[in-house]
């Protein structure tokens, strides 16, 4: 029995996130029902990671195991085939060893954030951007992110929904740039790392926002992680700004 792992694109917009659930839309079911028209066994996929209704992925990673061999490119191209017209693409397909595991085998992963920064609304970008009408200070931003990085007890950023059995994680990067537009400025955020909690990174871009507009010191995003306190957290932020960008594995998945 063949296992395969696809790399996939999707816009969140119209999905209740990516895992499977009851009468709502999902992204992972939607897959499911393309690959059951070419696969009478119905497979179950498994994804790299859970992202929450409205967030977006150009790197999402997920797996499945098939009766029979395909040719990786002749699945991928039936498998898109069947997704149409969903706002979902197979970018990357391959066959991988029996012990692959698109969740518990990454190693670490990438999500990046969009965050506009302009008086004029969002026409082009709209539902793919996080837009505020007021100006942001990158350094103040940089400030208040470092005091993130490394290993933490990350209750503050956790929502309080989260389900994982403990709220240490370590973080590896969060960087942020600056792109000049000719209206208005786009800041984009990279947090990287091995997992992590629900609601983690829009809980910390929400945070640093505030950082950025004034209305919180640097020093008060370190305030509100020893505080071990969710009150402590900023707000926040909406989906529609986050991707996740990439999956990594020990090995190279596709060739």
């Amino acid at each position: 029995m063949p296992r395969y792992a696809l790399k996939v694109e999707y816009d969140g917009k119209p999905y209740h996130g990516w895992q499977r659930q009851r009468d709502v839309p999902s992204v992972q079911q939607t897959i499911e029902i393309a690959i059951s028209k070419i696969a009478p066994e119905k497979p179950e996929i498994q994804g790299a990671g859970r992202t929450d209704a409205g967030v977006h992925a150009t790197g999402q990673i997920a797996h499945f195991d098939l009766n029979k061999p395909w040719d990786s490119f002749r699945l991928s191209e039936a498998i898109n085939y069947h997704l149409r017209p969903e706002p979902i693409s197979i970018t990357k397909c391959s066959i991988v060893a029996d012990d692959f595991h698109a969740r518990f085998s990454a190693k670490e992963r990438r999500y990046v954030f969009r965050l506009l920064s302009r008086r004029a609304p969002a026409i082009v970008d709209v539902g793919w951007v996080w837009q505020i009408q007021h100006d942001l200070d990158l350094e103040l931003m940089q400030e208040g992110a470092k005091y993130l990085v490394g290993k933490h007890d990350f209750t503050t950023f956790r929502s309080s929904i989260c389900q994982a059995q403990s709220p240490i994680k370590s973080l590896k990067e969060i960087s942020i740039k600056e792109i000049s537009l000719e209206h208005g400025k786009e800041f984009e955020f990279t947090i990287i790392a091995r997992s992590f909690l629900h609601n983690q990174v829009r809980s910390f871009i929400g945070t640093l926002e505030r950082v950025g507009s004034g209305s919180w010191d640097p020093e008060r995003v370190h305030e509100a992680l020893i505080a071990k306190d969710r009150s402590k957290c900023g707000p926040v932020c909406p989906p529609h700004g986050l991707y996740l960008a990439q999956v990594s594995y020990d090995t190279e998945i596709f060739p």
